[in-house]
């Protein structure tokens, strides 16, 4: 059975007809991936171009004792002995194919400024950059960290750094110096690449003060690359004469022809950082071979890639997904895709539908928390006027999907017919692991299905042993994939610890990797997300999960998003707390008591709504009326932050937020219900120390960041 939140929602929908017939890839590649999964992925590889074949598809040693008698980390070699080069494969092939003419990228700034680069024209920009990293210093394994904004020179600085066999970190442009710094010192980094400045939310925001001190007196940082973003309008751009360098002038009388050169399959490729709100971030290392295997491959599967596909991800850049579906897998597969700087309701809120008509897209790839938000703000129908007839596929990532929103998605923007591929995966993962075949899988509202074909997923106890369907349990990787994590940067022992010691030895692979999230596989197999591990509620010894909560309070017509943590509770140990945000919110400009009482003339209807959907253990103990939810810049709502601010908790680093004013004015709530409503907290039950709110000011600590960088995909 499917989760207590979703369970009664029996709604399915089948593939469309048109579109199983002609599907990149159908029903017959699940039995033919589990007959010989190094076969199937073997013949995935011969998608890229490779200098030099491979002699052996995977060399896997599971996690095992050492001769010490200590577990030693697993190591995985895909397509080993095979040499090839990323950038080549993103761009070079494609103009030696005869597509030299064809668009590679729109991008639109958030001013409205707009390029467009065909695929000559990014493989002239990409060499020309490698030239001037080049004179910079930059060899093969340097590391180079671009600290950018969504333009155009993002892309080609990171295929140039591919390139030349260096390996890239990108890092969110909204990032606080002390994140940067973190990821510059962690990778040695000899270049760190940035902009004077970056347009955000309608303004020009300066950012090379905040690059300058984020590689202030490291003396690995050998230059710091300046893109020209915003201009006149951040003058006053500090400048470091021998170590700062402008990307124009670096570029301006280079060649625009660059010879590449093939690198191991092995060879790493990027280090992407992952964190939660305790402990400092992990620095993912993903190697070539593989990992252009499983984007390549998956993009072209599960978004059944077509030669005149015009492809949006919405994500950051620096986000996983912006790296696997917004710049190597669409570029892998040769297509046109667009690009866009800024946010969804600057400077208006149909921002999104004026992009997608203007370019014609046809695959729109985005996040559940944006959905609903566009449902707060349009309700049932999208506004007039917007033509956006070009989508043929709609696909979700960054949360799991309440059902609600999903049918919203459908209904509007999939007109009610087109399928919408909602993905499972992470940063450790590379690329999707659990999403639907278009043109074959039967589709459930909420679910992201089943695992891809040549991936294998189980849900497990704690001892590792499978649990019946219907049961939730710990999500687990039951085998090798290619697009695999090979370790944390610098610290292979933290890569064991985290992903595979507790089920070390399991299967017949010899090892799970842990997921790290909760899931449940209902009497079809279909998968589903009950979230993070740690974002479970235990009140009373019961397990909840905050996603089925907010489930359950998203499909009451008056909730427009909910972000659902367990907190502290004297009697129960922990407590749900609510923070939902409102379809009709209080007049803008009421003060904490006109919010205070509209949650109390809720608060009833919603606790009775999520115990009719899950049951009375379930409804929340406190709810507190928001304008909004923190967000990570990828989607996700920092559910930890919520419970930190209503527990009255230092917390991480807030810099780098989607919308960090939020944390004011929910920490804002808190406190006012803290001192005005102590009988929230219910007979026997302490309210929490309003004093205790004194202590939620950020740190700015680099080892005490909320979840900014992504966790996965989820």
């Amino acid at each position: 059975m499917a989760p207590a939140s979703v369970a009664a929602d029996s709604a399915t929908f089948a593939p469309p007809s048109g579109l199983a017939a002609t599907a990149n890839v159908t029903a017959e590649a699940y039995a033919r991936a589990e007959a010989d999964p190094l076969a199937f992925w073997a013949q995935a590889a011969e998608r890229l171009d490779w200098a030099t074949p491979w002699e052996r598809v995977l060399d896997w040693t599971p996690p095992q004792p050492g001769p010490d008698g200590e577990l030693a980390p697993p190591s995985a070699a895909w397509f080993v002995g095979g040499r090839l080069n990323a950038a080549v494969n993103c761009v070079d092939r494609h103009v030696a194919a005869g597509r030299r003419d064809k668009v590679a990228l729109h991008w639109e700034g958030e001013p409205g400024d707009r390029r467009t680069l065909t695929y000559a024209d990014l493989q002239r920009e990409v060499a020309r950059t490698a030239h001037a990293l080049t004179a910079l210093g930059v060899e093969p394994g340097d590391r180079v960290v671009i600290y950018l904004p969504v333009i155009v020179e993002t892309i080609v600085v990171t295929l140039a750094v591919a390139r030349l066999g260096a390996v890239h970190s990108l890092v969110f442009g909204g990032f606080s110096a002390e994140a940067v710094r973190f990821r510059v010192q962690d990778t040695r980094a000899k270049v760190l690449v940035t902009s004077d400045g970056q347009f955000r939310r309608g303004r020009a925001v300066p950012v090379k003060h905040s690059a300058d001190e984020a590689v202030a007196g490291l003396d690995h940082v050998e230059h710091v690359l300046v893109v020209r973003r915003t201009g006149e309008a951040t003058p006053d751009v500090p400048w470091t004469p021998g170590r700062d360098v402008w990307l124009h002038e670096a570029t301006a009388d280079v060649p625009d022809v660059h010879e590449a050169q093939p690198f191991d399959a092995e060879h790493p490729l990027f280090v992407i950082y992952t964190s939660g709100t305790t402990g400092k971030p992990k620095g993912l290392v993903h190697t070539t071979g593989g990992y252009l295997t499983h984007a390549g491959w998956a993009h072209w599967a599960h978004f059944d890639a077509r030669e005149d596909d015009v492809h949006w991800c919405t994500a950051d850049l620096a986000w996983v997904t912006a790296h696997t579906y917004e710049i190597y897998g669409p570029l892998l597969g040769g297509l046109t895709q667009v690009i866009y700087e800024g946010t969804p309701d600057t400077p208006h809120r149909e921002r999104h539908l004026e992009i997608i008509e203007r370019y014609g897209v046809t695959v729109y790839y985005t996040a559940p928390t944006l959905l609903r938000s566009l449902h707060a703000w349009w309700g049932e129908e999208l506004p007039a006027g917007h033509d956006v007839s070009s989508l043929r596929l709609l696909g979700t990532v960054g949360e799991s999907i309440n059902p609600e929103t999903w049918l919203w998605f459908r209904r509007t923007f999939g007109r009610g017919e087109l399928p919408i591929v909602d993905t499972w995966w992470q940063s450790e993962t590379g690329a999707a692991m659990v999403a639907p075949l278009p043109g074959a899988t039967t589709l459930k509202p909420g679910s992201a299905t089943r695992a891809l074909p040549g991936i294998a997923i189980d849900v497990v106890d704690d001892g590792g042993a499978s649990l019946p369907r219907g049961t939730g349990g710990t999500l687990v990787v039951t085998r090798p994939w290619p697009g695999m994590a090979r370790t944390v940067w610098g610290d292979p022992q933290r890569y064991l610890d985290s992903y595979w010691r507790e089920f070390a030895g399991a299967g017949e692979w010899g090892g799970y990797f842990k997921a790290g999230d909760g899931a449940v596989i209902d009497a079809d197999g279909d998968l589903w997300l009950l979230g993070r591990l740690d974002d479970v509620v235990n009140v009373s010894g019961h397990r909840l999960s905050t996603i089925e909560v907010e489930s359950a309070l998203v499909a009451h017509p008056l909730v427009a998003e909910a972000g659902v943590a367990g907190v502290l509770d004297p009697v129960t140990g922990q407590a749900i707390a609510a923070f939902v945000v409102p379809v009709s919110a209080p007049a803008d400009g009421a003060d904490l008591a006109a919010w205070h009482a509209a949650a109390d003339d809720v608060a009833g209807a919603l606790r009775e709504q999520v115990a009719r959907t899950i049951g009375p253990v379930a409804k929340p103990r406190h709810v507190v009326l928001v304008p909004e939810v923190p967000k990570t810049r990828s989607g996700k709502i920092l559910r930890r932050l919520l419970a930190q601010l209503h527990d009255g908790e230092r917390l991480g680093d807030t810099t780098s937020l989607q919308n960090p004013w939020a944390v004011e004015r929910i920490g804002a709530a808190v406190a006012y219900r803290a001192t005005a409503a102590p009988r929230d907290a219910g007979p026997g039950r302490a309210p929490v120390d309003p004093g205790a709110r004194a202590n939620c000011q950020p740190d700015r600590q680099p080892d005490r960041q909320p979840d900014l960088a992504d966790q996965g995909a989820r």
